[in-house]
């Protein structure tokens, strides 16, 4: 039998899905066998107001499937997240990556990229791999001499991914943890008026950076919760010997950090927990100048040269357009090329697994109706649907995002990008700009406030930049009550699957967190340093279903116990709206068309459809028996 659900109260508008629960392997645990576990529904026409209920319920979609975790049964329970895009509040972080992309644009930015120097063999020794250095497209040496303080600012990035280089050698090692979230290394420009001679007098303090102090405290954190039993995230070995003090942790960074090879003109040191980078020259009298700094295997070599003929195209001096345009979802071969460069690129997916079909299935094929544009303030310029935002430079397509507008929120669901451009990190930089978009459109439509981001996943640690948009919002699984994310992340630290509505009403000075999104700061990068790049993980939740649909771990099981996330008692499901043979009626008027056990079998499976999309959406969406 043949079950499917269609949702709207016309004909002509319909949500057809067929209906069950999927298990198949898990692409954020990488666990062995079928541990991810969710509910499917086969959508091949859906409308918007249907899809947003169903969204607050813990739904998304991939392609025209529908799935949300089982999250009591799932191995990595995911918690949808929204932003209130008014109150968002950028961190730091996010105003430096929407002010890289204004100096680009104007061509003040200097660029690099960077290049492998294989005969690193200090950094081969440390991390087992060759080490990314950065060259300036303006030659082989990243001179701040007499440059504006833009050009500070991308050498402190530099700097802060020194360090967190640093610290992943020692997860690699062992010496550190390597099951849980370690915050990222943030390093600051001392200001003239702060600045400390050394004893010596020869040497001047340029930049500071305090992780070792956070690190510490994460380790604190750890080692506590282990204590009390609620997770196993260090070994024993680890939990005891590591030494928490910052004043040890930050002498064992520097130490690293020099060994990934020198700076010349600046010496790095450790000082009571503070990792201090001093000039080796005495510094000028001004802010705004600073030594000659030369990064570590820059010595002219023709390879950096090659390299920095290879950036020329992003050559500081030339102004650029940027143009941004929102188009409806439909195949565009530029889109896919670039689609399939980036999942081979930046995903390492295997060629012939990128195809045109699995493509337009995951982000071209939409169940949603699209509904034009009106002038009462009920519906935006573009519409509701799905559509593709495109971000072109200079007439060329470096990145597509893939979203849903609808009547409460704008839904992402992927982003790609070029590989070529990882250095505007375009992902949190499109993640800003559809925030800037709902805020906008407010004006037009204004039950449109919320900017949804896929699923929080706080058991994968590249799943959790998602939570520096401050302030967020999870949804409770059980209850379906949003709850702020600060008060949420205390429970989720202990226990991976939470009734966060018990703590709904937990008082904000109750919680751990404070309420500014510098203290989300440990969230801003993903442990491989991609999402710092370009966000690349938002909306990969909905890819591992397409990826997955491809093999017989995929399949649909029928729905035929209860369903656990938001159940509730066996319901009265005499008012389920049914498709048959062409005919759209209540169950109560059809249930005599059916003997006692196809009544029985049937029964069981709409109450198991009424629990998880709600009594409201089973009322109103028909679930077709063919």
């Amino acid at each position: 039998m043949k079950n499917e659900a269609s949702s709207s109260n016309s004909r002509e508008e319909s949500s057809v899905v067929d209906c069950g629960r999927r298990r198949s392997s898990c692409g954020y645990c990488k666990s062995s066998g079928r541990t991810s576990i969710s509910h499917g529904l086969w959508s091949h026409s859906l409308t918007v107001n249907d899809y947003q209920d169903l969204l607050d319920r813990g739904w998304r979609r991939s392609g025209c499937f529908l799935y949300k975790p089982e999250m009591e049964r799932t191995c990595c329970p995911s918690y949808t997240i929204r932003l209130r895009a008014s109150d968002f509040v950028p961190s730091k972080e996010q105003r430096r990556v929407y002010r890289r992309m204004q100096r680009f644009s104007d061509g003040t930015l200097e660029v690099g990229k960077p290049v492998e120097h294989a005969d690193d063999q200090n950094a081969s020794k440390l991390t087992g791999s060759s080490v990314n250095h950065f060259v300036s497209s303006s030659g082989n040496e990243f001179s701040c001499s007499n440059k504006r303080e833009n050009n500070a600012e991308e050498f402190i990035y530099h700097l802060s991914n020194q360090i967190d280089k640093a610290v992943h050698a020692y997860i690699e090692s062992g010496e550190f943890p390597s099951g849980i979230q370690f915050p990222k290394a943030m390093v600051k420009l001392v200001s003239h008026a702060k600045r400390k001679l050394a004893v010596e007098g020869s040497e001047d303090l340029l930049y500071t950076s305090n992780i070792a102090f956070q690190i510490a405290a994460t380790l604190r954190r750890t080692r506590s919760a282990e204590r009390d039993g609620q997770q196993s995230l260090m070994s024993r070995h680890n939990a005891e010997e590591i030494d928490l003090c910052p004043k040890s942790i930050a002498e064992k960074l520097v130490f690293s950090s020099n060994q990934l090879g020198n700076i010349s003109g600046l010496s790095i040191r450790a000082c009571n927990g503070h990792i201090n980078f001093y000039s080796t020259a005495k510094s000028a009298s001004s802010d705004r100048d600073f030594p000659i700094v030369t990064l570590p295997g820059e010595s002219g070599s023709g390879s950096q040269s090659s390299s920095a003929k290879k950036s020329s195209e992003h050559r500081q001096g030339q102004k650029r357009k940027l143009e941004i345009r929102l188009k409806r979802s439909s195949f565009d071969p530029e889109e896919y090329a670039l689609y399939k460069r980036y999942q081979i690129k930046v995903h390492n997916d295997p060629p012939d697994r990128v195809t045109e079909s699995s493509y337009k299935r995951f982000l071209v094929d939409t169940p949603l109706f699209f509904v034009s544009p009106s002038a009462d303030g009920m519906v935006p310029p573009c519409g509701f649907g799905s559509f593709h935002q495109q971000y072109i430079i200079d007439g060329k397509l470096v990145a597509v995002g893939v979203v849903d507008v609808l009547p409460r929120c704008l839904s992402s669901k992927y982003l790609f990008w070029d590989p070529d451009y990882a250095f505007l990190s375009l992902g949190k930089y499109s993640a800003l700009q559809e925030i800037g978009w709902v805020k906008e459109n407010q004006a037009y439509c204004a039950s449109l406030q919320y900017y949804y981001m896929g699923y929080y996943i706080h058991s994968c640690i590249k799943m959790r930049y998602k939570a520096a948009y401050y302030p967020s919002e999870l949804l409770c699984p059980l209850h379906y009550q949003w709850v702020a994310f600060h008060i949420a992340r205390p429970m989720l630290d202990k226990k991976k699957y939470v009734m966060l509505s018990d703590y709904a009403s937990l008082p904000d000075g109750e919680s751990s967190q404070s309420c500014n999104p510098e203290s989300l700061m440990d969230l801003q990068h993903d442990e491989n340093g991609l999402e710092d790049s370009n966000d690349v993980f938002m909306g990969e939740d909905e890819q591992m279903i397409e990826i997955e649909s491809d093999s017989s771990d995929d399949e649909l099981e029928p729905e035929t116990s209860g369903l656990g996330s938001g159940a509730t008692d066996n319901g009265d499901v005499t008012n389920v709206l049914v498709g048959l043979r062409g005919s759209r009626l209540r169950y109560k008027d059809l249930q005599r068309a059916f003997g006692p056990t196809e009544r029985n079998y049937l029964e069981a499976q709409l109450r198991s459809y009424q629990r998880v999309v709600g009594v409201e959406l089973s009322d109103r969406m028909v679930y077709s028996l063919g």
